[in-house]
């Protein structure tokens, strides 16, 4: 019997293939339409250059920089999202949750309060648990959409949201002061520690792939090639380099601001967990087989109930500590734009290459979404469009990315036939 192996993505051999085949096979992929993220990486890079072009100040280190940070919200909620479109559920409150949950958080740190860090920081996650719990549990009892219960939950949520803030503050806006709270965005690591974090995460990626790989190659599950791994690896800490060099550049004209902000580990660290779950665990499993056919996840003996009602309490974690950077980044105030942001959070998630109709997805997808946003977002601020053509643009991003989901779903399809 031959030793070769064919596999789905269109490699064949024993994994020791020559850098030529493994390109011919990458070629044969995109000419079959397997083309995962490319699409979105490459739409990144010419939105780029378009900015750049329109405000050369666009690929400025501290222009950067300010990216990331705007990028980190729009990720954490694409985070919170992903959790329910594994199931072909949705939350449309999500953004009023974070709110919510940043309005908690502020409040108790107020001097009228004086809590501890730690306590209110918690009791604010804790509150936006249970509220994507509360909402799961009715969604579940009454056997109704998610949209329909979170649709009203985002007026509930909202009308709470500006209650708590006015309560306190006669109207106005909440000061954010306390170090912690602001310190998540607005405060940095040391230049030595931005480049031992970075590496390190580099370094831990890197093992999780060639790990990943070689099990792969041993197993004859897929055969793909030692040159394709070590560029993957060399690829990652290539980048990891340029980010430490970004975010080590000074970017003021009057002080010193050097060092990765604290809000991108935060991120990067929620992201890893998050992933890891998905993949590693029983409950990760679960979500992608009640996502992929609920009626047979549920004649397999999984408990469905159970575990869409954990995915509504990760979606309300995520937007909790999705709120608290935004309040770290924004401060607190009556005019969180809870609505916009659930739609941004919603096209973070599709764009990057989750479903809306369940069971397709992984956590990195709210990173390649939530940076495609935050690049529109900010690229419209620096060549000062009006708020009109923001809102059209909004619109348009939206449609492309259900535009990306059903050309996803039908390519997925067509290959499931041939």
């Amino acid at each position: 019997m031959s030793d070769t192996v064919v596999t789905p993505t269109g490699l064949e051999g024993d994994g020791s293939l020559s850098p030529a085949d493994v390109l011919k096979a990458r070629f044969k992929q995109l000419r079959r339409s397997d083309t995962g993220m490319l699409p979105i990486v490459v739409g990144l890079i010419i939105l780029g250059a378009y900015f750049e072009i329109r405000s050369p100040t666009f690929l400025s280190a501290g222009n950067l920089v300010d990216l990331f940070v705007q990028s980190c919200v729009f990720i954490l909620l694409g985070l919170a999202e992903i959790w329910l479109l594994l199931l072909g559920d949705i939350d449309l409150s999500a953004g009023w949750i974070a709110a919510t949950g940043a309005a908690i958080g502020a409040i108790l740190l107020q001097s009228s309060f004086n809590w501890p860090w730690w306590a209110a920081l918690l009791l604010a996650m804790a509150a936006t648990t249970a509220i994507g719990t509360l909402q799961g549990a009715i969604t579940i009892a009454l056997k109704v959409p998610s949209f329909i219960i979170t649709l009203a939950g985002s007026l509930f949520w909202e009308g709470v949201a500006i209650w708590l803030i006015d309560g306190q503050n006669n109207g106005g806006a909440i000061s954010i002061h306390e170090k912690v709270l602001y310190g998540i965005v607005n405060l940095n690591l040391s230049t030595t520690a931005t480049w031992i974090v970075s590496l390190a995460a580099a370094a831990g990626m890197s093992f999780l792939i060639f790990y990943k790989d070689r099990s792969r190659r041993s197993s004859g599950l897929d055969s793909v090639s030692i040159y394709e791994t070590f560029i993957k690896i060399a690829a990652l800490f290539g980048l990891a380099i340029v980010l430490v060099l970004i975010f080590n550049t000074d970017r003021s004209t009057f002080s010193v601001i050097e060092g990765m902000p604290y809000a991108v580990p935060l991120v990067a660290v929620v992201l890893g967990v998050y992933s890891f779950v998905l993949s590693r665990t029983k409950p990760g499993r679960y979500l992608y087989a009640i996502g992929g056919n609920v009626e047979a996840a549920r004649r397999a003996g999984v408990s469905v109930n159970r575990y869409r009602l954990l995915a509504f309490a990760l979606s309300g974690l995520t937007a909790g500590i999705a709120g608290l950077v935004y309040a770290s980044q924004n401060g607190v105030s009556d005019s969180i734009p809870g609505g916009t942001l659930v739609l941004y959070a919603v096209a973070a998630a599709v764009i990057g290459g989750t479903s809306l109709y369940g069971g397709r997805g992984r956590m990195i997808n709210a990173l390649i979404g939530g940076l495609v946003i935050a690049t529109i977002y900010n690229g419209m601020a620096l060549i000062q469009l009006s708020a009109s053509v923001e809102l059209m643009v909004e619109g348009i991003v939206l449609v492309a990315a259900i535009a990306i989901d059903s050309l996803a779903r039908r390519g997925a399809a067509k290959l499931g036939g041939s």
